[in-house]
C-alpha cells in the first residue's frame, strides 16, 4: 500500500548512507521540520528527499517536475537559529518511488504518496554472501575509482568493502551531472549500479586524462543546500 511521506525537492540527489547537510530557511520547510519534531511517535524521523526534474528548489511552485525515485532523509541533527532557520543534519535511508502528490494532505510542503523501490534490504543484509560478479565489480570500481580520485587530485580513505556501501559512495562523490546521479539512484540493485559506475569512470578518466580538467559539474564536500 502506498504510504504518505512529507518531500523536500532538491537541486541534487540524495543516496542511501550518505550525509546530507542542510539549512532550512523557507516558512514551509521550517514548518517540516518543526512538524517532524513534534512527532511524538517512537522511530526515526525523516522525510523524502526527490530531485527536481523542472525548475527550481526556492520559491512556492517553481519545483514543476520532480523524479520519480527518491531517498529517504532521516533527522540526525536538530539546530534552531536565532532568526527562525534551522540547521539540519540528514543521513540517506531506503530508496522510494513517488506514485503522486497528496492534495489532501493540508501541509504547507509537499507530501507524496510513495512505495518502496529497488533492492535496498537485500543489499544491506551483512551475513548475506556477496555473489562472485558483484565482488568482482565492486573490486573493479574500487580500483577505478581510485584511478579518478588520483587524477582528480583528491585523497580518499579506504573505500568500504560492502558493494552496496560502495556503490553508493562512488555515485555521490564522483563528478556528475543530476541526470547521470539520479540513473544510479534509480539503479534496480547493487549489481546493475556498480555496472554503470565502471562505464562511467572509464569514462570519466579517459576524459580527464585528455582534457587536463575536471568535468563542469559539483564538486564533493559542496556546501550544504540552502532551502
Amino acid at each position: 500500500m502506498p504510504q504518505r511521506l512529507p518531500l523536500f525537492p532538491l537541486g541534487s540527489v540524495l543516496f542511501p548512507g550518505l550525509v546530507l547537510p542542510l539549512n532550512v530557511f523557507e516558512p514551509r520547510y521550517r514548518r517540516l521540520v518543526q512538524d517532524l519534531v513534534a512527532e511524538d511517535r517512537d522511530g526515526l524521523k525523516g522525510f523524502g528527499v526527490v530531485a527536481i526534474r523542472e525548475g527550481h528548489e526556492v520559491g512556492d511552485g517553481n519545483a514543476r517536475a520532480l523524479h520519480e525515485v527518491g531517498c529517504v532523509a532521516l533527522l540526525r541533527e536538530v539546530t534552531e537559529l536565532e532568526d527562525g532557520r534551522y540547521e539540519v543534519v540528514t543521513v540517506g535511508a531506503t530508496r522510494f518511488r513517488l506514485l503522486g502528490l497528496d492534495d489532501e494532505a493540508g501541509t504547507p510542503y509537499l507530501t507524496g504518496l510513495v512505495e518502496a523501490y529497488g533492492e535496498d534490504d537485500e543489499d544491506d543484509d551483512e551475513d548475506a554472501p556477496v555473489p562472485g560478479d558483484v565482488a568482482a565489480l565492486a573490486a573493479a570500481v574500487e580500483s577505478r575509482f581510485t584511478e579518478y580520485r588520483e587524477q582528480l587530485g583528491i585523497g580518499g580513505s579506504t573505500a568500504p568493502e560492502d558493494p552496496g556501501v560502495l556503490s553508493y559512495l562512488v555515485a555521490a562523490a564522483a563528478v556528475l551531472p543530476l541526470g547521470e546521479r539520479q540513473r544510479l539512484l534509480e539503479a534496480p540493485d547493487t549489481r546493475a549500479r556498480l555496472t554503470e559506475e565502471l562505464a562511467l569512470l572509464k569514462r570519466e578518466i579517459a576524459l580527464v586524462a585528455a582534457l587536463g580538467t575536471v568535468p563542469a559539474s559539483e564538486l564533493p564536500g559542496e556546501p550544504p543546500n540552502p532551502n
